[in-house]
């Protein structure tokens, strides 16, 4: 049963791809646009590996295994569900439906592994993630310069004392070293185009 199961899944994994083919009208367009997805496919793939450490990789794919409780090689809802609950979260049914649906497809290790890669560079609620992150410095609309700095070089991917010296040449910092919370974050979070703006206006 197990077998047919992952027969099952190969299969549904495979039907997305061929999908949006089958609605293509002209013929050469179906094979162009079929091809085209699968070579899209292999360069995420490629891609998502290189994106992470082999370290990285081998403790994902240790969390994997241990949230795929059914051990059928995807996460579904009910794993997710086992997952919180031995965690000793209750989990809604509405919580677990919107986990599952940020794949566009069934949850297996590499689609796993792209959705932590697009949280990574940038997804949906990175500009969300910024401004957090920059208003626990905040001090009545302020950001000690000298304590981002430490920040910065201290934890996470930490940066080198010429990378901060260069991100603090784009910023505004006043003669007490001050940053200015709010212009900091509009900076940040900016479309191309507005710093763009404000590069021609400074």
């Amino acid at each position: 049963a197990d077998k047919e199961k992952k027969k099952k899944k190969k299969v549904k994994e495979e039907a997305p791809e061929a999908a949006p083919a089958a609605e293509a009208a002209p013929a050469e367009e179906k094979r162009q646009s079929s091809r085209g997805s699968r070579k899209a496919a292999k360069r995420t793939g490629s891609n998502v590996f290189s994106m992470f450490s082999q370290t990285q990789v081998a403790e994902f794919k240790e969390a994997f295994q241990l949230m795929d409780n059914d051990k059928d090689g995807v996460i579904g809802k009910n794993d997710l569900r086992a997952t919180f609950d031995s965690l000793g979260r209750l989990a809604s049914d509405k919580e677990l439906d919107d986990l599952v649906n940020e794949a566009p497809g069934p949850i297996n290790f590499t689609q796993l592994l792209t959705l932590f890669a697009n949280r990574m560079s940038g997804g949906s609620d990175d500009d969300d993630v910024v401004i957090n992150a920059f208003k626990s410095f905040d001090e009545d609309g302020k950001i000690d310069s000298e304590k981002l700095r430490h920040a910065l070089m201290t934890w996470g991917d930490k940066f080198t004392a010429d990378e901060v010296d260069d991100a603090y040449d784009q910023m505004v910092i006043d003669d007490k070293g001050a940053i200015d919370t709010a212009k900091l974050i509009a900076m940040l979070t900016a479309s191309a185009e507005d710093e763009e703006g404000e590069g021609a206006e400074a």
